[in-house]
């Protein structure tokens, strides 16, 4: 699978961690952000990294910032982009199996290496469950274009 790996200076150890674990799985891994301690803006690594996403570069991403919450949130907003902030295996999978989501978001400073690694491998190795949850997924999709989300009259 091609993967893009992008971190901020407070997920910068986490992410290139994360991506010599993909590399070592048979992964095709690219790494964007902080090459040394230099301060960087999740949202500036994150929007350029979730755009490529979404253009189809990349299969999936995994973001990394401190808490994860911020690269989430700023993938978020590019069309075309599901991303999920996950701190536990079952979050990874249920946000691949559900939402279809093409973007792990994993908190540097929110979990370990081993539960990092294993939330990991539950977003790479889960597929889309399709049925019911696509109907939910266009939908989702439909709000990011304008043309829905009025379900509370």
């Amino acid at each position: 699978m091609k993967v893009i790996v992008a971190f901020d200076h407070a997920g910068r150890e986490a992410g290139r961690f994360l991506a010599e674990e993909m590399r070592r799985e048979g992964h095709e891994v690219e790494c964007v952000g902080p090459e040394d301690e230099a301060e960087a803006d999740y949202p500036d690594v994150g929007a350029a990294a979730a755009r490529r996403v979404a253009a189809g570069e990349f299969e999936r991403g995994v973001f990394v910032c401190g808490s994860g919450l911020g690269m989430a949130i700023v993938a978020n907003k590019v069309q075309g982009i599901r991303a999920a902030a996950c701190a536990n295996e079952y979050m990874a999978e249920m946000a691949r199996r559900h939402n279809d989501a093409n973007v792990l978001c994993i908190g540097g400073r929110v979990v370990g290496e081993g539960l990092a690694v294993a939330i990991l491998r539950a977003f790479l190795r889960s597929e889309f469950d399709g049925g019911r949850h696509a109907r939910r997924v266009a939908k989702i999709a439909n709000v990011e274009g304008g043309r829905g989300g009025d379900v509370c009259r």
